[in-house]
């Protein structure tokens, strides 16, 4: 398949950049090289939407209500990436190579960055922003998987995996460098570039001495774990549940 045809079967969700494969997240790196190739072979070159211009190599998708999607002005998705029936973009953006799931909710000024990887069910909140990863063609882009809860202002880049149904309080940051600390049990424990599944995070500070002094550094805390009782209440209710206000 030549790279106009790759782009395509992205777009219309033939092709995906990366699949879970007997439990592990597996990347086409064939599908991520196609893209950057695409960006080069492309030109530059207006682009009309009502009373909009802009200039860019890249086509915007079309055909939403065909796809069963609801797009509000002035949200946008690229070419080449894929909406699955009954998601909804409120004013945000999604990149080439980026998968969303069906009935998942971009919120106002969320991005979904390149070949970023969103499942079914999930909500990214109000200005959430989920990393792209292009290159290296072998690594791995931003995850989000079924029923996770994004809150609002979070960012989760380089990579990592936000499990099944885990909840992120607003304003958490997620990186593969940053530890992510179980505080539920007698003894921290670390992960690193993966929220485990029905995890609920908020954001934390852990303290760290450095030559000038002591000073904490942003650490996020898996504060409790979602039960089935948890899917029918709100973030909000959910972290009250954990005594963790919002």
């Amino acid at each position: 398949m030549d790279v106009e045809g790759m782009i395509a079967a992205l777009d219309s969700g033939e092709m995906r950049v990366a699949e879970k494969v007997d439990g592990d997240w597996r990347v086409n790196e064939e599908a991520k090289a196609a893209i950057l190739e695409y960006f080069r072979v492309r030109k530059v070159e207006p682009i009309e939407v009502g009373p909009f211009e802009y200039l860019d190599k890249i086509p915007l998708k079309r055909d939403h209500a065909e796809r069963g999607v609801r797009v509000v002005p002035p949200a946008t998705a690229r070419y080449g990436s894929f909406l699955s029936p009954g998601v909804i973009l409120m004013p945000s953006y999604v990149n080439i190579g980026a998968w969303v799931g069906p009935n998942t909710m971009v919120d106002t000024w969320a991005t979904v960055g390149s070949c970023a990887q969103i499942g079914a069910d999930v909500h990214l909140a109000g200005g959430v922003g989920i990393g792209g990863v292009l290159e290296p063609v072998n690594a791995r882009p931003v995850i989000v998987e079924d029923g996770a809860f994004i809150g609002s202002r979070s960012i989760v880049t380089e990579g990592c995996i936000v499990g099944e149904s885990a909840i992120l309080g607003a304003g958490v940051v997620i990186t593969a460098s940053i530890p992510i600390i179980d505080v539920t049990g007698p003894e921290p424990v670390e992960h690193r570039g993966l929220v485990p599944p029905r995890a609920v995070v908020v954001p934390g500070v852990r303290q760290r001495e450095f030559p000038a002094g002591s000073y904490g550094l942003p650490t996020p805390l898996i504060v409790g774990w979602r039960d089935e009782s948890h899917d029918r209440m709100s973030l909000n209710d959910v972290l009250r549940e954990f005594e963790i206000g919002t």
